[in-house]
C-alpha cells in the first residue's frame, strides 16, 4: 500500500512544512504519493516531483482548490486517499483545518500532531500541552495523521524524479465561498521556517513597543518575529505571529523570548528550539526553567543593549 502526503502550498511554492512530512512518510514503508491540489499550481507539482523518495505526484488543477478550502479539499482527499494505507499532512493551520474533515468522511479517527513513528500502526504524540507523550496504535484504514514538522528532518528538495499524474477533482461542494483574506506582509523570514525567532509577550506593554524595541532587534538578526498568546490577545501583533499550542509550533536554532512568562501552551510551541534565551524581569518566570540562557532585568534596557552590541 502507498502513503498519500497532502502538499501545503500557495499555488506558487511548496511550503516548508511539507518536506518533513515526506521524511515521516518514508518511515511507513510503501510508495510515497504527493497530492498537489490547487489552481495553476504546476510549479508546485514540479517541485514535489523533485523530492527524493516520492514515487508519484497527483496533480489536481481546479479553481475549487485555489485557496485550499477545507470543505472542498476534504472531499478530494477522502476520494484520493481511500486506497492508501496512510494519509499525512503537516500539523499546521492548513493540516489542522483540512484533515479532520477528511477523516470524518472516511469514518476513521485522526491521530494529531505525530512526533515519532514507531511502526506503520504505532505513533507518538504529545498530550497535556506537551508535558507527556502518548504512544497510540491504530487499526483504521487508512490511517490519517497530522505530523509535527519540527519533529522530523526536512526531505531534500532536489534529486528525485517522480512521475506527475494529472487527475480530476471533485469540484465545489457549495458549502463555503471564498470572499477574501488579509495577510500580514513582511520581508522577514516566515515564522514556521525561521532559523532565528525573536518573540515578545505581554511584558512589552504595547504594539508600539513591539515596533520600537523588538522588531529592530529581529531585523538586525535576520529573524522572524513571534509573540505569546497574551500579546496577540492584547492586540499588540496579528494572530499569525502567535507561537504556541494554539499558534505555530516552531523549533529554530535560536529562540529569544522577551517579556514572556512561559505559559504551558506557549512553551509547548517552542521548547524544541536548539537554544532558548529568556529576558524577563521576574526571576521566577517559568520560561527560565527551559531557557539555556536567562537575563533577569528591565527588558527595554536589555533590548537596547543587545541591539547596540550587534
Amino acid at each position: 500500500m502507498s502513503v498519500l502526503v497532502i502538499a501545503e502550498h500557495d499555488n506558487k511554492t511548496l511550503k516548508a512544512a511539507t518536506y518533513p512530512v515526506i521524511t515521516a512518510a518514508a518511515k511507513l514503508g510503501g510508495d510515497i504519493h504527493v497530492l498537489v491540489a490547487g489552481s495553476q499550481a504546476g510549479v508546485v507539482a514540479a517541485a514535489a516531483a523533485k523530492i527524493p523518495g516520492v514515487a508519484k505526484v497527483i496533480h489536481v488543477d481546479d479553481p475549487a482548490y485555489a485557496q485550499e478550502l477545507a470543505e472542498n479539499m476534504a472531499v478530494l482527499i477522502a476520494h484520493k486517499g481511500k486506497n492508501h494505507s496512510h494519509i499525512l499532512a503537516p500539523a499546521s493551520f492548513f493540516g489542522k483545518n483540512v484533515l479532520p474533515r477528511a477523516a470524518a468522511l472516511l469514518n476513521v479517527q485522526q491521530i494529531s500532531d505525530v512526533t515519532a513513528i514507531e511502526s506503520p500502526d504505532t505513533f507518538v504524540r504529545p498530550i497535556y500541552a506537551g508535558n507527556a507523550f502518548a504512544t497510540v496504535q491504530s487499526q483504521d484504514t487508512p490511517k490519517v495523521l497530522t505530523v509535527r514538522p519540527t519533529s522530523f528532518d526536512a526531505a531534500a528538495r532536489e534529486g528525485g524524479s517522480a512521475a506527475i499524474e494529472t487527475a480530476a477533482g471533485s469540484g465545489e461542494t457549495g458549502l463555503t465561498q471564498f470572499i477574501g483574506q488579509e495577510l500580514t506582509k513582511s520581508e522577514r523570514p516566515e515564522l514556521g521556517g525561521a532559523k532565528i525567532i525573536v518573540s515578545g509577550g505581554r511584558g512589552l506593554g504595547s504594539a508600539e513597543n513591539f515596533k520600537t524595541y523588538l522588531e529592530p532587534l529581529a531585523d538586525k538578526l535576520g529573524a522572524a518575529v513571534g509573540a505569546s498568546r497574551a500579546a496577540v490577545d492584547a492586540g499588540y501583533v496579528p494572530n499569525d505571529y502567535q507561537v504556541g499550542q494554539t499558534g505555530k509550533i516552531v523549533a529554530p536554532s535560536l529562540y529569544i523570548a522577551v517579556g514572556i512568562s512561559g505559559a504551558i501552551q506557549h512553551m509547548a510551541g517552542m521548547k524544541d528550539s536548539k537554544v532558548i534565551v529568556a529576558i524577563n524581569k521576574d526571576a521566577e518566570a517559568p520560561i527560565f526553567g527551559i531557557a539555556d540562557y536567562g537575563y533577569v532585568g528591565d527588558l527595554f534596557e536589555a533590548l537596547k543593549d543587545l541591539k547596540q552590541a550587534l
